[in-house]
């Protein structure tokens, strides 16, 4: 019977930020009104925050005009042009396919 591997999410990696007086009791107050502690609050919205941020980066939304112009080059490609032949054809004879 295969053995389970268990994941180690121990935290041991350590961050640490200068920050103004007021900026601190403005995160100490937010954390204290969620019920959590400092450090549990502004994991969480760094985490939150970084999530986010890379979806943004990651992730290309385009508007109704654009998905049909883009699914459209795609059903309906044009024609290759010259230059783009020539180039398939140096490919086949330098790769011999």
């Amino acid at each position: 019977m295969p053995m389970k591997t268990i994941e180690n999410n121990s935290k041991t990696a350590r961050l640490e930020a200068r920050v103004t007086a007021e900026e601190k009791k403005l995160f100490q107050h937010a954390a204290a009104l969620q019920g959590r502690s400092l450090t549990e609050f502004l994991v969480s919205c760094a985490h939150d925050v970084a999530r986010k941020t890379v979806r943004e980066h990651e992730i290309m939304e385009l508007s109704a005009k654009d998905r049909k112009a883009f699914v459209s080059s795609l059903l309906k490609p044009p024609a290759p042009g010259r230059r783009l032949k020539k180039a398939a054809r140096r490919y086949k004879d330098t790769m011999w396919i």
